[in-house]
């Protein structure tokens, strides 16, 4: 399972947040490739000899730009003559390759990339003092509106329309925000082309911020460190060896499928893409084991979406978090763990359930032992087990994540059919290239988002706007910051909302009490949900697309299995001792809070679950409710009801199977 097929690659690019890529060929294909796994290449050898931040940032960018333009299709001059059925001449519409290549535009706009992010790069020095004197040239000023224009067409082909209008929305803003009424909380002084061209151009507030920062340093290494481990055959090892631990039960099935997405995520990184990938092969196995089409799309969506909640290998906006603390990769890492233990403990109780609830059972699955294949294979934890013991070392993330791609480099040499020779090597650091491109164009156009906020204010005065709509209360604040960054995640992709909803919705809560760790943890957690909230949920539409069943009723089945992280970080903001479950103060207040939040995850699974009766789930919803308010009153109270909940279901079961 080295590669997606055709048929999911097609699953993955119609339901990812992301465009698909164009498929080239021949000596353009190759030449792509071979700039991709220069850069590659470039990024890890500065992890050992660092070059100046905004230089590097923008040399990343230099490269990554131009290959955005030639390997994404514009899909705008096309559109109506695909709509009519005709050629743009009035003849037939041309094939679907035609647009495969690309087009003089197309090499015009990565020229033109190309051109003004060098500009800067012949002296750069002689720049950074341009800018921080505000004493730029026309050239200056030409070529940061052009990069301006540029990275929007990037990001428009990329992700869509919708990040683009946003983006624009604030440039608006910056120039015409004088002529907002004198008594509006978000009016400023207004801002000139130079003086918004030097804050988001010359600088490191910016196109070449932290979000560009993290293109450059973090998701890069990481996608080259997927691009290997999938390379040498780690793909296949975590799905055959999720099939052979759970072999005999009833819900073994549903298990496989949660614990392969798990160890998926740590390839991809990609909820839509774990999905896919998981889905060819386990959706088969469901339908054998029982399970409706809706409820195996809801299992294989909620494994999915875990490959970026997961640790060790978080999705984009973690390694954003450890930036804006200030604080190790690994310190992100420990905060995730609780929620991600309580996040599978849910999924676990819920396919236990739904084993009972569809009588499912066991299904017999043509793989090796699981002692078998662990001493055959289990090297392919090493390098997992590897970034966290380097880190826990005090080795920076950057150098943890080249030494482990390092090692996974080298033990494919066990295994004949995954060396990884001259080829797959330049294959696996193209890929980690051309992966991560979406990604940077939106990375580097929030840097249009942070700029304006930073330079107008606007992030404070939006903070202060919600802070006195909820009156300052924290309940109602928390409430209407996940709307607002669910709402915003089904619009803009997770790497993107969650920057937005950082610098807006970050400082409302910590105005009210919350920590930062706190605040950009829940940020996180609810970017991320909107890849299983309806009316979108992506996760969900694309294994409902594997499964033939309904989508809605799919999108509700993800809802009712990844339930309680949409509930644990509401604990971890509103509760005093809610930072317990990020891994903070003493450790048996940790322990302790974990177990209520575990037993809570239980009353969760109980309440949505079909095997109770409606009264003992109605109070199970209560009892849970209660227990993650993590305070000793409620404890004891929910855990009252919880009992009561589980007497009532005993009695009734009783008196059912006596009639």
């Amino acid at each position: 399972m080295t590669e997606l097929s055709d048929r999911e690659a097609k699953l993955v690019s119609a339901h990812e947040q992301e465009r698909p890529a164009r498929e080239l060929s021949g000596g353009l294909r190759l030449g792509v490739w071979i700039v991709g796994g220069l850069l590659s290449a470039y990024s890890l050898v500065v992890v050992f000899w660092p070059v100046e931040a905004l230089e590097h940032r923008m040399t990343f960018l230099a490269v990554a730009l131009p290959l955005v333009f030639l390997c994404y299709r514009s899909g705008v001059a096309p559109l109506l003559p695909r709509l009519l059925g005709r050629g743009a001449g009035g003849g037939p519409a041309s094939p679907p390759t035609a647009g495969q290549r690309p087009t003089a535009a197309d090499w015009l706009l990565a020229a033109a990339a190309l051109a003004v992010l060098v500009h800067p790069l012949l002296d750069i020095d002689a720049f950074r003092d341009r800018g921080s004197g505000a004493a730029l040239t026309g050239l200056d000023i030409v070529a940061g509106l052009a990069l301006t224009v540029l990275l929007l067409e990037a990001v428009r082909r990329t992700v869509g329309w919708s990040l683009t209008i946003i983006c624009i929305i604030f440039l608006i803003y910056a120039y015409y925000g004088s002529y907002l009424p004198i008594d509006w909380t978000i009016g400023h002084r207004g801002f000139d082309l130079s003086q918004i061209v030097s804050q988001l151009y010359t600088g490191t507030e910016g196109f070449f911020g932290v979000p560009m920062q993290v293109a450059a340093s973090y998701i890069i290494l990481f996608t080259i460190y997927g691009a290997v481990l999938d390379y040498s055959g780690a793909s296949r090892f975590f799905i055959d060896l999720s099939f052979a631990a759970f072999r005999k039960s009833r819900a073994a099935p549903g298990r496989t499928v949660t614990t392969a997405g798990f160890l998926l995520g740590t390839v991809s990184g990609s909820g839509v893409a774990t999905t896919v990938s998981l889905g060819s092969v386990a959706w088969p196995v469901l339908r054998r084991a029982g399970y409706p089409k809706e409820p195996a799309g809801g299992i294989l969506a909620a494994g999915g979406i875990g490959a970026i909640l997961s640790p060790p290998t978080l999705g984009a906006a973690a390694f954003i978090i450890a930036e804006y603390l200030r604080v190790s990769y690994l310190e992100v890492l420990l905060y995730a763990t609780i929620p991600t233990i309580l996040y599978y403990l849910g999924i676990f109780l819920a396919i236990e359930i739904d084993s009972r609830r569809f009588g499912t059972h066991a299904v017999e699955v043509d793989a090796p032992k699981a002692g078998r294949l662990l001493l055959r294979f289990g090297y392919h934890f090493s390098s997992l087990i590897l970034i966290i013991v380097l880190m826990a070392l005090d080795r920076s993330a950057f150098q943890s994540v080249v030494i482990a791609t390092a090692i996974a480099f080298a033990l494919s040499f066990l295994d004949p059919r995954h060396r990884m020779g001259p080829k797959r090597i330049g294959q696996a650091l193209a890929k980690g290239t051309l992966e991560v491109l979406p990604v940077t164009a939106v990375c580097a156009a929030a840097g249009i988002i942070v700029g304006v906020i930073t330079q107008t204010g606007l992030g404070l005065n939006l903070s202060a706007i919600i802070v006195d709509i909820a009156a300052g209360n924290l309940i109602l604040t928390t409430l209407m910051s996940a709307i607002a960054v669910m709402l915003l995640g089904l619009a803009v992709p997770v790497t993107a909302s969650f920057i937005i909803a950082a610098v807006i919705i970050g400082p409302a809560l910590t105005t009210l009490g919350v920590t930062q760790a706190e605040a950009y943890m829940f940020v996180f957690y609810y970017a991320v949900l909107s890849e299983v909230s309806p009316p979108t949920a992506l996760s969900a539409v694309a294994a409902a697309a594997i499964t033939g069943g309904n989508t809605y009723k799919t999108m509700m089945m993800t809802w009712r299995y990844t339930l309680p992280a949409f509930l644990v970080p509401f604990a971890f903001v509103l509760t005093p001792n809610g930072q317990a479950l990020l891994g903070q103060g003493p450790i048996g207040t940790v322990l302790l809070m974990t177990a209520v939040s575990a037993v809570a995850v239980a009353a969760l699974a109980m309440a949505t679950g079909g095997l109770a009766g409606w009264p003992e789930r109605a109070l199970a919803a209560v009892a849970a409710v209660l227990l993650l308010f993590l305070e000793p009153v409620p404890i004891v109270a929910g855990l009252a009801v919880l009992a009561v909940a589980a007497a009532v279901h005993l009695v009734r079961r009783r008196r059912r199977d006596s009639a």
